[in-house]
């Protein structure tokens, strides 16, 4: 059985984190993961105290496996949602979009275990000094807010740079790209794009359908000009988006562009309108499942390639 020192560290059963995708990673999809064995995450996003604390309230009462909940530190919310995991006792905290540095002593003072996405060296040295339990590696590959540096570049320089777990996310999506991950040096994948089609992923009809249709060219990525990049798959809405930013929109007109386009894609389905947030992996993912059945296809299929992996050793 595929099993890290990160497992034991979290109280996990197989090194899978699902993606606290803002609108999709609600209590269905985190409590189905965990109940896989997975590390399942609720994504605060920009919602308040009482949102986040009721999906808290309703994963629980689905599963008593350990989960997370992804801080997404630009929300207007932060502060207050900060307080809801130590009022909740929540086991696990992801944090994204930023420095988490500014809750992390309350955090772990609270017992809670800390793990900030990163998209560089210099900030998983930094969260590391904090005291992060782990940190995310990701590469700009994923769907949602990205960096600039592939999974292949950042992960094996931030394990050499930190003495925590580190845990690969961005272009994995079956259990090649689990092996390569841990090849890397990583003790854990984190898995968003897959998991759109979950079954119990509670997004319109009209992103999986887009998901399940795409293949290695259906993505793009936009917002660089603004400091703040996020790759989805191409739409009328990136189609204008990447138009009016191209033509010099300032950073103000194009935030205001994409106001509520991720929510108008997953729970609206709407197509013109809609921000469908995607990996580069999307092209792999063909086939609707469960949690569970992702869950273990992941583990199950790194297991058999790390297996064969002697045969090219002499």
């Amino acid at each position: 059985m595929l099993k890290t020192p990160l497992c034991d560290l979290l109280g996990i059963e197989k090194p899978v984190f699902q993606g606290g995708m803002a609108w999709i990673a609600d209590a269905s999809l985190a409590s189905a993961v965990s109940e896989a064995g997975g590390l399942g995450i609720i994504a605060a996003m920009n919602a308040d105290a009482n949102w986040l604390r009721d999906q808290i309230h309703e994963l629980r009462a689905k599963t008593d496996k350990p989960f997370g909940v992804n801080v997404m530190l630009m929300s207007p919310f932060a502060d207050e949602v900060a307080q809801v995991v130590i009022d909740e006792r929540v086991p696990v905290v992801v944090t994204g979009a930023g420095n988490p540095a500014k809750y992390m002593k309350a955090w772990n003072e609270a017992g809670i275990k800390v793990i900030p996405v990163v998209a560089s060296v210099a900030l998983a040295r930094l969260v590391a000094r904090r005291g992060a339990t782990a940190v995310v590696a990701e590469g700009t590959e994923s769907g949602g807010h990205i960096g600039e540096t592939s999974t292949m570049a950042l992960v094996p320089q931030v394990v050499d740079a930190v003495d925590i777990p580190v845990v690969a996310a961005g272009g994995i999506a079956d259990g090649r790209g689990v092996a390569a991950a841990f090849m890397l040096g990583a003790e854990g994948v984190q898995v968003g794009t897959r998991f759109l089609v979950a079954d119990e992923c509670t997004v319109s009809e009209q992103y999986k359908e887009m998901v399940l249709k795409a293949n290695d060219t259906s993505t793009r990525a936009t917002g660089r000009s603004t400091g703040h990049p996020v790759r989805a798959l191409k739409s009328p809405f990136t189609n204008a988006y990447a138009k009016s930013e191209g033509s010099g929109a300032s950073a103000e007109e194009l935030g205001a562009m994409g106001t509520g386009a991720l929510r108008k894609a997953a729970k609206d389905g709407n197509y013109e309108e809609g921000s469908f947030l995607c990996g580069q992996i999307a092209g792999m993912v063909n086939e609707r499942q469960s949690a569970r059945e992702i869950v273990d296809d992941l583990v199950d299929g790194a297991e058999h390639v790390l297996k064969g992996a002697c045969a090219w050793v002499a």
